[in-house]
């Protein structure tokens, strides 16, 4: 199968394509990065697509840290709603046999504990720019299909972590900062709110559920890719600091608490587990232990950071 990867150098992208190329696939990587085309650049993206005629085309590419969103409202919608919007139409000039557009769980944004899990019925109330603009592009999607019969599938996917992940993911934020105190001799470290409780995958897992629903997925269909299951941050730091080479305490900073932070975030995975018969395979504690180790090589120098 050809597939092209559009933010193929991002965190997920790069994993996404591993993997893809681990099953034997044939895969158009792209990227900004790499002087692809802008996603607000549609004569580009058609002339790209028309170019190398994938079968498949996972949609990863955006504006995809919700912090900056609050700064560049505009930027991110555009970038993720505008962008998802003239990437669907160059897919369709060009027969580009199915889409996988990639949003987040963000879109769901203001949940009530009754609520939870989320289905994929369950409404969206983004609290975040960041999260409108996936909401945005998740109905864009949806009016691809619904109106032009474009066979598009759209992943939701929950809290997302592994080795080469950024800040703006919380297990590689946190263990970064033990990375530090570890080389720096310090024995306290900067966090932010630990009572929230979201619903993490090992990134090797989601890139596994993307691939499935482009064979196995209903066109027009969105699916929750998610565990089930949520963890306390607080958690999540536990077993960090246990990995930890000296001991480290956390001290509570207002700074690194967000504008709107849910509670809990938790998502139901029965329609990706009926339709492509996914579920992860990753446990918690081996990949924190991976995370922590490469925020160590990363802090001395032995690897980039995305």
């Amino acid at each position: 199968m050809k597939a092209l990867v559009t933010g193929a150098a991002g965190f997920v992208g790069r994993h996404l394509v591993e993997h893809l190329a681990a099953e034997g696939d044939d895969v158009v990587a792209t990227d900004r990065s790499s002087g692809s085309p802008d996603l607000l650049d549609p004569d580009g993206l058609t002339a790209l697509l028309a170019e190398q005629r994938p079968e498949v085309v996972y949609h990863l590419a955006g504006q995809a840290d919700v912090a900056r969103s609050w700064h560049a409202p505009t930027e991110t919608m555009r970038t993720n709603a505008e962008g998802t919007h003239h990437l669907l139409a160059a897919a369709r000039t060009a027969g580009v046999d199915r889409v996988v557009t990639v949003t987040s769980a963000d879109v769901y944004g203001v949940v009530h504990p009754e609520e939870l899990p989320l289905d994929e019925t369950a409404p969206f109330r983004p609290a975040s720019p960041y999260a409108a603009s996936k909401a945005m592009a998740d109905l864009v999607a949806q009016q691809a299909h619904l109106g032009h019969g474009q066979d598009v599938v759209r992943a939701r996917s929950f809290n997302h972590f592994g080795p080469g992940q950024g800040d703006a993911g919380v297990c590689s934020a946190l263990a970064a900062r033990i990375a530090a105190c570890e080389a720096d001799d310090e024995g306290t470290m900067a966090v932010g709110n630990l009572e929230a409780r979201r619903d993490f995958t090992d990134v090797r897992d989601v890139v596994r559920a993307y691939r499935l629903l482009a064979t196995d997925g209903r066109a027009g269909r969105a699916y929750n890719v998610c565990s089930g299951k949520a963890v306390a941050i607080s958690a999540v730091l536990d077993i960090l600091l246990s990995l930890a080479a000296r001991p480290i305490r956390p001290v509570d900073d207002p700074a690194l608490h967000r504008p709107v932070d849910l509670p809990e975030l938790r998502g139901d995975p029965a329609a990706i587990r009926a339709d492509a018969g996914w579920a992860p395979t990753i446990d918690l504690a081996s990949t924190l232990a991976e995370v922590l180790d490469d925020r160590r090589r990363r802090h001395h120098g032995f690897a980039t950071t995305d």
